[in-house]
């Protein structure tokens, strides 16, 4: 299981030819699953791909391996418009995270996922920086779906 700061920063390499395509930047996340990665691509322009998370043939700590590059996809509009953990308008990064009950649970900072099929298992939460340094960061485990708002996101039943 890994958390997105995990992976966050770690270059996408190719595992035959060591060639590095960029550097990871956001989960674009669907209905309960990372779906793909958003890389930084290197080069002269700084242009955005996404990588599906089926394409990742091995995930390190200082590095996620590829086998094939024609798994990667321009970051185009329609990508723009879905669920991101940290960027764009539709994001879930710093938002309030309430229960099904209504209960306040406190801001998102982080995802953590199963790397091998995508799959959300938690959320890592804050109440803030004191609290964080008296109690530390809280864990929430919710494999489903988040319902998701403009100011908060709700776990689905």
């Amino acid at each position: 299981m890994r958390t997105f700061s995990m992976v966050e920063g770690l270059p996408v390499i190719h595992s035959h030819t060591g060639k590095e395509y960029g550097a990871v930047l956001d989960l674009i996340l669907e209905e309960g699953k990372v779906h793909s990665l958003l890389i930084n691509k290197k080069g002269w322009f700084n242009q955005h791909i996404t990588l599906p998370i089926k394409a990742i043939d091995s995930l390190g700590m200082d590095g996620i391996m590829i086998k094939e590059e024609n798994y990667f996809h321009p970051y185009t509009k329609r990508n723009r418009h879905r669920l991101h953990l940290k960027r764009g308008k539709e994001r879930i990064y710093g938002k309030l995270l309430l229960s099904s009950e209504g209960e306040k649970l406190g801001l998102v900072e982080d995802v953590y996922f199963q790397e091998e099929l995508g799959t959300i298992t938690g959320y890592e939460v804050t109440d803030g920086l004191l609290a964080d340094l008296v109690e530390g960061r809280k864990v929430i485990v919710h494999n489903k779906a988040l319902i998701v708002g403009k100011e908060r996101a709700i776990l689905s039943r």
